[in-house]
Formats: C-alpha cells, sequence, structure tokens
C-alpha cells in the first residue's frame, strides 16, 4: 500500500532561510547561464573554461552571501498533500479529503506513443498513481516555490548599466528558487509525507535524484501542457499563498519560481513524452474540455502532424 502523509493538506513557508538553501545549489546550470560548458566542479579545473569559471564563480559567492546576508530575496512557497487516483488512464484525480467524494482537480496526462521494444511500455505519469477501481488509496503532492523580490534591484542595477551583475542577481535567484524546490522535496520525502523518512542523501546524490519519487513539472518532457500550471496554482492558492501568479502564456511569476506534482511511487521515473499522434491530442482535448484547436496550439512542439489550417470566409 503507498504510505498515507504525516502531513495532509497545504502548507505554506514564507520567507523560507535563504542560508538553508545554498547548500542545496545545483551550480553546473549557472555555468550554463553564461556560456560556460562543464560539470561542476570540475568546470573550475577546465583546461579551456576554467579560469573564466574560476572568475564568475567567485564573483557568484560573493554576491551570494550578500544576497544571503542582506536578505535580497524572498524565498515563498506552498505544498500540499492529497488523496488521489489514476482514472481514464491518463487522467489523476486529486481529491479534498480522504473521503474520496470532492475532486478538486483532474491533472490531464499524455502518453507516450513511440514504438518500443518488446517489454517496455509507453509510459504516463499516472501510471504512477492506483487507479480508482484497484481500492488502493493513493497519494499526491503539489508545490509551487519562488525566490523574488528581485525586480528594483535588478532594474537599478540595469538603470546604471551594469548588467553583469543584473543578469548574475537574476542567474543567483534563479538557482535559488530551484535550490528550494531540491530542499522542500527532501522535506517531503522525509517529514511532510515521510514514505523515506529514514533517506539521507549527499548533495552530490540529490542532484543525481538518486531518491524515490519524482516531482515532474508543467511544460516538461513528462508532462508537456503549460496549461496544468492554471489547475495546479489553484489548488495551491499560489497567488495568495505564496505570492506567484501566471502570466496568460503559463509563465511564472516571480520569474525564479518552480512548480509541479509530487510522485512517491518507487517505480517513477523521468521521460519524455515524445511526438504525439491526432488521436491522443483529441482524447486530451476531451478530457481536459479543451477545443481541439486549443489543444493543439499548447501542444503544438509536440504534434506529429500538421493541423488543418484554419480557413475563414
Amino acid at each position: 500500500m503507498p504510505p498515507a502523509p504525516a502531513k495532509t493538506g497545504v502548507t505554506v513557508l514564507r520567507d523560507y532561510p535563504l542560508a538553508e538553501l545554498v547548500d542545496y545549489i545545483d551550480w553546473s546550470p549557472f555555468f550554463q547561464a553564461w556560456e560556460l560548458s562543464g560539470p561542476y566542479p570540475k568546470i573550475l579545473e577546465d583546461p579551456v573554461v576554467g579560469d573564466a569559471a574560476r572568475k564568475v564563480f567567485a564573483e557568484a559567492q560573493e554576491m551570494l552571501s550578500q544576497i544571503v546576508r542582506e536578505g535580497w530575496v524572498r524565498a515563498n512557497g506552498v505544498f500540499g498533500i492529497y488523496p488521489a487516483a489514476q482514472a481514464d488512464g491518463e487522467d489523476i484525480e486529486i481529491y479534498r479529503d480522504e473521503a474520496r467524494a470532492e475532486r478538486l482537480m483532474s491533472w490531464h496526462n499524455l502518453r507516450q506513443q513511440n514504438q518500443k521494444p518488446t517489454g517496455r511500455a509507453n509510459l504516463c505519469l499516472a501510471d504512477f498513481v492506483a487507479p480508482r477501481e484497484s481500492g488502493v488509496r493513493d497519494w499526491i503532492g503539489a508545490f509551487a516555490v519562488s525566490a523574488g523580490g528581485i525586480e528594483q534591484r535588478v532594474a537599478d542595477l540595469e538603470a546604471r548599466h551594469d548588467d553583469y551583475n543584473a543578469i548574475m542577481l537574476k542567474v543567483l535567484a534563479d538557482r535559488l528558487a530551484e535550490a528550494f524546490a531540491e530542499r522542500l522535496h527532501e522535506r517531503v520525502r522525509r517529514e511532510f509525507w515521510g514514505y523515506a523518512s529514514d533517506e539521507r542523501l549527499t548533495s552530490a546524490q540529490l542532484i543525481g535524484e538518486g531518491y524515490r519519487g519524482i516531482r515532474p513539472a508543467p511544460g516538461y518532457p513528462a508532462c508537456p501542457d503549460h496549461t496544468a500550471k492554471g489547475a495546479l496554482f489553484r489548488l495551491l492558492d499560489a497567488e495568495r499563498n505564496a505570492g506567484m501568479r501566471l502570466t496568460d502564456s503559463f509563465a511564472m511569476l516571480p520569474a525564479a519560481a518552480v512548480s509541479g506534482f509530487y510522485l512517491s511511487h518507487p517505480d517513477s521515473t523521468y521521460f519524455a513524452v515524445g511526438k504525439i499522434g491526432r488521436d491522443q491530442v483529441e482524447d486530451f482535448a476531451r478530457r481536459a474540455g479543451m477545443s481541439m484547436g486549443d489543444a493543439q496550439r499548447w501542444l503544438a512542439p509536440y504534434l506529429d502532424y500538421e493541423p488543418e489550417a484554419a480557413t475563414t470566409l
């Protein structure tokens, strides 16, 4: 049986201590933002880009210390853990409480349609939640975190034509948001949900995703539908609880932000949905209550066919 969480419902985390997040920073994407290629920490000794990497890293450490010391960034977050069940093969239904009478959200997922070798399944994230008809009482988590409050400081730097430090601040805020997501997921596994209460992983193991469960994010390869963020933010009341909102294109504000779901199944894994056919898009549109045109527009990069052009009279 899937483990029942130690804490259910919504939990708000305002002004999370920045000092606690520093050790959870994955530095490799930091260097990619500066177009320096190589994994951290090996990049610091790279014969080609090592000098530049050490310079920008030292300057990042100096600014990061100031960010933490003077509170330049506000780390706000919210998460919830809810009863859940797989429905219609590709949907995950999320319920208010263990009575499972009131559905709060349906998360509409997509299944891989590429040809697989014999014995390998075409995956969907809903596979990692127990089907409604199984009678197994399963659970799911949802989260949204951000590292905001830098807008005025960035604007001041840009007004002084200090583009380097403006970019540095934005990149570090992004790293802190990702670190917040990493730290919160760890606490959910070990403490709030508690299905891995004895987990003790190093920073390298965390970055290498050496833990049980995943935290897929809408818009990424396993769930390419960005519109799922709308229902996710409503589920968590992310604007009121964490000061986060969505643009019309489902970009998150503050810009340094991460949101997604928590799946605890021991076999859960990340994957890419890949290209999908018209039949699945039609099914997705039906489940999501979308027009076919809207579904094709949001899933355009993943279509394996050319949508019919709209005709005008």
